[in-house]
């Protein structure tokens, strides 16, 4: 689920996302999102990961109280002007998109506990290969066919409309959200999490993709994180680890500095962005938004947003549009207006 949706089900109450205006139709948010909430409204920062374990600290604050995690705000009612400070308990604070890679097998634990509690999965096709299946869920229209599937190591959710095609290894924890699809003989193992109508196939490891995405052919794809309506090319790989064992940087354009990473880190591809065929990532290689990445060598460091190849070349804007929209009509979608207009300040910036 997207933290919205696991919130939802946590709270159990109505939940209204807030956020800078430009964004708000992409976020879910009504119209009027810039309008100031009710006082006494609760406000939770969505940099809180959503965790049952961690609401009761946010659902019992008094008012005239904010709990913060260090400098952050975490949680307030708004309208108290100068709330006494309270740290936050243990709980997960997103700061870096790699965070939700190295997270990602806590939080599919707890998106599977809360999509299966109290239901029955769908019978399990006979041809497969399980390994504790009662930690196997299959949603309504979920298809596998002759696979194995072993959830020892974590929970494999299938849900509705996905697809496992024939000889696929999955080694739970893994999600396939709606209309996902596994190709012949894929090899997937925890912790992965392919988004709605996302397609993957060859080895994928400790990978998000976040919906409409591809990775449809041989290569290998660990520790990453792909944005929206993104394809790698047949033969793509990435590093995840470096030579030397030294911990991976990242970099980090906001801040125009390379951040440590972690051990492992792999590709992070920002939404609209695309790869040619037998692409090599370095690691802990960052591309940015709406990105079309061809031309020898190996693809390391940092690819500005628009970037039309790998020597520094600016995407046309409207190419980039046109191509968006070819992209997207592949699976029965349009670019929209608000899409658009949410692409132009990052265009302009360049």
């Amino acid at each position: 689920m997207t933290i919205g949706e696991s919130w939802r089900m946590i709270i159990g109450e109505s939940l209204r996302i807030s956020t800078e205006p430009i964004a708000a139709p992409q976020n879910g948010a009504p119209p009027g999102n810039a309008a100031a909430p009710a006082p006494g409204t609760l406000l939770l920062n969505a940099a809180l990961m959503p965790d049952p374990a961690v609401w009761p600290q946010i659902g019992a604050l008094p008012r005239g109280e904010a709990i913060f995690a260090g400098d952050t705000l975490i949680a307030r009612y708004h309208g108290d002007d100068q709330p006494k400070r309270r740290a936050l308990g243990p709980g997960d604070v997103l700061r870096y998109p790699w965070e939700l890679v190295l997270w990602n097998d806590k939080y599919l634990r707890i998106d599977f506990a809360l999509l299966t509690a109290g239901r029955i999965s769908q019978p399990i096709p006979e041809g497969n290969q399980t390994v504790n299946a009662a930690d196997i869920f299959l949603e309504e229209g979920a298809k596998a066919h002759f696979s194995v599937l072993n959830a020892s190591t974590g929970p494999i959710y299938i849900g509705p409309g996905a697809e496992v095609m024939d000889g696929s290894l999955l080694r739970g924890p893994i999600a396939l959200c709606e209309g996902s699809t596994l190709k012949m003989g894929a090899k997937v193992y925890g912790a992965t999490t392919l988004g709605p109508y996302c397609g993957a196939g060859g080895e994928v490891k400790n990978v998000i993709m976040t919906g409409y995405s591809n990775k449809n052919h041989d290569g290998y794809l660990g520790d990453s994180l792909i944005g929206e309506w993104c394809n790698l090319g047949g033969g793509t790989s990435c590093s995840n680890v470096r030579n030397n064992a030294q911990p991976v940087k990242v970099w980090n354009p906001g801040k125009g500095r390379a951040e440590v990473a972690g051990q492992k880190a792999g590709l992070f591809m920002g939404d609209y962005s695309r790869c040619a065929i037998q692409t090599a990532f370095n690691t802990g290689a960052v591309v940015g938004v709406c990105c079309n990445v061809f031309g020898g060598g190996v693809c390391g460091g940092y690819l500005p947003d628009f970037s039309w190849g790998m020597d520094g070349q600016r995407y046309d804007w409207d190419k980039a549009l046109r191509d968006i929209d070819n992209w997207k009509k592949l699976k029965g979608r349009r670019l929209t207006h608000e899409e658009i207009q949410i692409l132009a300040p990052i265009f302009a910036r360049i």
